[in-house]
């Protein structure tokens, strides 16, 4: 992946492109799901569509007068920052609450990325288009912030720059919840393992305590390294890396704290509980927060988890 701030003025417009066009599709399949059950909110996206699709139009009328016919294939994933995104037919069946956050994710993005790209320019022409179009995709994160009041019931009523809030959710809270899942599913078999073996409460805390921190430091690395923050505004790397390894050594610990108790039977018996109820937890996290249905986070994450347990038991008992 290539940082933002490594990409030419060139590569900004074709990147830009690529985006418009997919914002232009994204529209279009919300448009034909919602057109039977929400009329009016399909309007609403097609005409967002028809705007994203001017934006692609205007970004490639100034590039054939810069750089030619040749447009270079750059995509999302080519830059570190992006959120990842699931395409609709992955997130159906598609409600207005869902319909809503992933159009106000979309033009906060956007407008973040029209920012930047504007400011990073020295070309006068591409500057002002740029920021002509950071300015209309700020309309359009409001024309999708008013979807809530107008189509959804008014308990649902938001603040002016909640999408901008929930950007920072994904991009900075999601990070520590992955850690968290990681450190509680990935210590499970070296921990029960030294206890089977060993019997003992002390060592066993002791091989428990080594594996949560050595995974904390892993991710810390991990998510520090994975995107400078330069474009999404996730801020510093470094802060985010120390996020994700305190969770990930925290998940760690939940079921390695037990083992302090001198009784080994009643340390393992306490452990084992804990773990099933962070399993739990875990399978709800990813409901709530990753959008997976509950019966799937329950059968991914009790599947894998007791999997791992038994990897640990099964070396253990050996």
């Amino acid at each position: 992946m290539k940082n933002f701030s490594e990409l030419t003025e060139q590569e900004l417009l074709a990147l830009a492109i690529a985006l418009e066009e997919e914002d232009s599709r994204t529209y279009s399949d919300l448009a034909t799901t919602m057109r039977e059950t929400y009329p009016g909110t399909a309007r609403m996206f097609a005409a967002m569509a028809d705007e994203e699709n001017s934006h692609r139009h205007r970004l490639l009328d100034l590039y054939r007068e810069k750089f030619g016919d040749h447009i270079p294939l750059i995509r999302r994933q080519d830059v570190k920052g992006f959120l990842a995104r699931k395409s609709m037919w992955l997130l159906r069946p598609l409600g207005l609450d869902k319909v809503r956050a992933q159009a106000e994710l979309m033009e906060a993005e956007s407008k973040r990325f029209y920012q930047r790209a504007a400011r990073h320019s020295t070309d006068a022409a591409i500057r002002q288009l740029l920021g002509d179009l950071a300015a209309e995709e700020h309309r359009h994160e409001a024309r999708a912030e008013q979807l809530g009041s107008q189509y959804v019931p008014a308990e649902i009523e938001k603040e002016e720059g909640q999408a901008e809030r929930r950007l920072f959710l994904l991009q900075i809270v999601q990070p520590g919840l992955a850690g968290l899942m990681d450190g509680s599913v990935s210590t499970l078999a070296p921990l029960f393992a030294a206890a089977l073996a060993t019997q003992r409460s002390w060592p066993t805390f002791l091989v428990g305590l080594a594996a949560a921190i050595g995974a904390g430091i892993s991710m810390a690395f991990a998510e520090a390294l994975s995107d400078n923050g330069s474009l999404t505004g996730r801020g510093s790397p470094w802060l985010r890396g120390l996020v994700c390894g305190a969770m990930t050594a925290l998940g760690g610990l939940g079921h390695t704290l037990p083992f302090l108790v001198p009784s080994f039977a009643v340390a393992i018996t306490i452990a084992s509980a804990v773990v099933i109820v962070e399993l739990a937890v875990i399978a709800w996290i990813r409901k709530h927060y990753m959008e997976t249905p509950l019966l799937s986070a329950a059968v991914q994450v009790m599947g894998g988890g007791l999997l791992v347990f038994a990897a640990g038991v099964a070396i253990g008992s050996g």
